[in-house]
């Protein structure tokens, strides 16, 4: 049997992760009481009840008894249940501009402002998260993303490292990204925009791609740049960080940075980590132009 606790912080996608994890077959019980961790995991485990697949949301909102986590989850161990901890997470603005477009009241900030209670949360379950098998930070995900994050671990095939990496083209023109944690400028390089065959095309083109890797600049740069990866990634890992947002921009966010994050990304999907990828303006020169 798999038995999978979903916990982290509260807005950060924990009923999202649940009603994943139900349309990928697994029996979902949400903010079970963690006195009854052991029992419900006995009778989950009896080869009656034909459960093999099992997910039970526990979080801030068990109160002063979450702190016996530990001790229940020993329990389980004794009883020969072993279990996977699913932790939910985003940075604090996020939480909150969740929260206030909802209009719900934070469990812990009944009369308090949200950032308090959000505060009293971190400190509370940072036990849980510390000992979690898998993290994902919701902040920048879409619904759709953090079910493909949940689908990686727990129904596909390939390997899922708790650090995430998001390689993300842009134009300078719309500004640089706020989430960026590293900007690369990729201005340097052969621009197709001004051949006129060319200018309609992406970096997802081919004919695109040659254009802009065709004096060797290019994979030189992404050889440097993959190396600068390799060097940089263990030691944010060291420092804590469990995600990386690289901006790679051209002046549109069409041609150039679409092609060096395409190669970027082919490197760094290699690497023991979950590597996304977006092409954030690729298409609004097409947008504006059409108004």
């Amino acid at each position: 049997m798999r038995f999978v606790i979903v916990s982290g912080m509260s807005g950060a996608g924990k009923s999202t992760a649940l009603k994943v994890l139900e349309d990928f077959g697994f029996f979902c019980v949400d903010n079970l009481p963690v006195a009854l961790l052991p029992n419900f995991g006995e009778i989950a485990s009896d080869r009656q009840t034909e459960v093999d697949k099992v997910a039970v949301g526990v979080d801030i909102r068990n109160g002063e008894q979450l702190s016996k986590l530990n001790s229940q989850l020993d329990t389980l161990c004794e009883l020969g249940i072993e279990y996977e901890i699913l932790f939910l997470d985003a940075d604090d603005e996020t939480l909150v501009k969740r929260y206030k477009e909802t209009r719900r009241t934070h469990p812990l900030a009944k009369e308090d402002r949200i950032e308090t209670g959000i505060a009293r949360e971190r400190e509370m379950i940072s036990f849980i998260r510390d000992s979690a098998d898998y993290i994902i930070d919701t902040t920048t995900l879409l619904t759709r993303e953090l079910r493909q994050e949940v689908e990686k671990i727990f129904v596909g095939t390939e390997s899922y490292g708790n650090f995430i990496i998001t390689v993300l083209s842009f134009g300078f023109k719309y500004g640089i990204p706020s989430d960026a944690d590293l900007v690369f400028d990729v201005r340097f390089l052969p621009n197709p925009y001004y051949e006129q065959a060319l200018r309609p095309l992406t970096g997802n083109d081919r004919s695109i791609q040659e254009y802009v890797m065709k004096n060797g600049d290019g994979r030189r740069f992404l050889d440097k740049l993959e190396d600068l990866m390799q060097f940089l990634i263990p030691r944010y890992l060291d420092e804590g960080k469990n995600s990386l947002v690289i901006g790679i921009g051209c002046t549109g966010g069409k041609h150039r940075s679409v092609t060096i994050t395409n190669g970027l990304y082919a490197r760094l999907k290699k690497l023991p980590y979950t590597v996304r990828m977006e092409h954030r303006d690729i298409e609004k020169d097409a947008r504006t132009k059409g108004k």
